[in-house]
């Protein structure tokens, strides 16, 4: 698929291939298809001269856009491996990483290295921090450089070095783990092609038509595919007019990006895709009264892009049949197979898993840590193995649960257990009400699913915004129990 992609952009030179957008939401072209194209053949050039080689390193600290696609196509092209460094991690647990991924080569954009020097203290504040990247390999900066930036990456003359054919790791992608003991997931150059490969059959997309969407899985089938990608707006408001303007054949924007569109007036065309955190029949529901044609959520993990998805019509009625039907995430795709293990734990395997975890032999299966059942192909997630909650030595399973909790005028909700007497725990139910929705409304709403949980129904309701986060705003089960005990703690 990267081939076929670096391959394609040589045509058509003058088409655009990446949009960005004005504060109004015009469109703009950050990129044609030819600048791509003679941006990764001039990377590849200058890596090249760098020094490396198949089998080689690539840490990389860029602000995703045309120059961090370029740079990933060029590196793709060499056989080298690329490192994604992410500042959202914390400077300890980055250095470890970058000990584990070893380097040679890191190629960071001016704002990622002023977050490790200068702006460091301002980049706390948004929660963000690198260390001094020149600790443990040469840096060089792609793009403009600010004050204290390394060297650019030069892009000497001549020809370009010769195409890598043959496999080999491709990315690594750092996920859970600790600081001590961190975990990286290494991708290889064949699984990378399948998972693109599974995203272009899921999304379908056509040459010509916009595909809005900022992540490497999106940007690179579609452009594969001839269609041009436009960059999400980060303002919602901007984002909201953004996708007028687009009439987008297809977008992708995780559930916290998708309900911040919607509380913003966003309308929607075509087929819209989430994933990277749970994507609620609730919320579905909102995207197709906003006006897609398609409302699909995606499963998929780091180990295994994507898994399973399902569209609308048939998550919703799954969801409105019982208050303990789990969350259906949709038929398996294509070549992946799935079992359980001894403790109910879901395990996958395919050809766009991953290889291994670095440092540790290949996979046979890859386990996902979510409890589920298996139905007729089709997936229901009943929890996360580690989220489990022991009340009066019973226990329960948010998973299984919280899909019933979200009722109209309900924009989020979780279950999390609380610490009480003996090392018992109590049950709350966070609820994150919709803009304008009302608590008491909601309150009369959610009885009827309440009294359907059983042994399993909350203890507390607290109503209050749900705590998310890293990159993809993912709701974090351990800041929303620290809130829920405050809130319930005596005055």
């Amino acid at each position: 698929m990267l081939d076929r992609l670096r391959v394609a952009l040589a045509r058509d030179t003058d088409c655009p291939a990446v949009l960005g957008t004005t504060v109004t939401g015009r469109p703009r072209v950050r990129a044609t298809r030819g600048h791509l194209h003679d941006l990764t053949e001039g990377y590849a050039r200058a890596l090249h001269h760098r020094g490396l080689r198949a089998g080689d390193t690539l840490g990389v600290a860029v602000i995703p856009g045309p120059a961090a696609l370029a740079l990933m196509l060029a590196a793709h092209r060499l056989g080298v491996c690329t490192a994604i460094l992410d500042p959202a991690a914390g400077p300890d647990v980055l250095l470890a990483r970058l000990r584990l991924a070893a380097p040679a080569l890191i190629v960071a954009d001016g704002a990622a290295q002023a977050l490790a020097s200068w702006a460091a203290p301002l980049a706390r504040r948004a929660r963000l921090a690198l260390p001094t990247l020149g600790d443990l390999a040469p840096v060089v900066t792609l793009g403009r450089r600010w004050p204290g930036s390394a060297p650019s990456l030069e892009i000497p003359a001549g020809g370009t070095p010769p195409v890598f054919d043959g496999d080999g790791d491709a990315v690594i992608v750092f996920t859970s783990g600790t600081t001590s003991s961190p975990r990286a997931v290494v991708h290889g150059r064949a699984g990378l092609d399948a998972g693109m490969r599974a995203v272009t059959e899921l999304v379908r997309p056509v040459p010509g038509t916009p595909v809005a969407g900022g992540t490497f899985f999106v940007l690179a089938p579609a452009l594969a595919e001839g269609a041009p990608v436009a960059m999400p707006a980060g303002r919602p408001a901007t984002l909201a007019r953004q996708l007028a303007r687009l009439a987008p054949q297809a977008t992708y924007l995780t559930p916290p990006e998708l309900r911040a569109a919607l509380n913003a007036g966003a309308r929607f065309t075509g087929r819209v895709y989430s994933g990277s955190a749970p994507v609620s029949a609730a919320l579905m529901s909102r995207v197709r009264q906003a006006g897609a044609d398609e409302a699909w959520g995606v499963y998929a993990l780091t180990e295994v892009f994507p898994a399973a998805a399902v569209e609308s019509r048939e998550k919703i009625p799954f969801a409105s049949a019982s208050a303990d039907g789990g969350d259906l995430v949709g038929a398996l795709l294509p070549g992946i197979s799935a079992r359980k293990d001894a403790g109910g734990v879901l395990e996958l395997r395919g050809p766009q898993m991953c290889h291994r975890y670095l440092g540790q032999p290949p996979h046979g299966w890859v386990s996902t840590g979510d409890l589920a059942r298996l139905e007729a192909g089709r997936v229901v997630l009943s929890g996360r193995a580690k989220d489990m909650i022991l009340r009066a030595a019973e226990n329960i399973y948010p998973g299984l649960y919280e899909p019933s909790l979200h009722v109209p005028g309900v924009a989020l909700a979780l279950i999390v257990g609380v610490p009480a007497f003996d090392e018992d725990e109590t049950v709350a139910a966070v609820i994150e009400l919709e803009p304008g929705a009302s608590e008491s409304a909601v309150r009369v709403a959610l009885r009827g699913p309440l009294a359907r949980m059983g042994a399993a129904r909350p203890d507390h309701l607290v109503f209050a915004p749900v705590p998310v986060s890293g990159r993809s705003r993912k709701p974090d089960r351990a800041a929303a129990s620290a809130l829920a005990a405050r809130a319930l703690s005596p005055r």
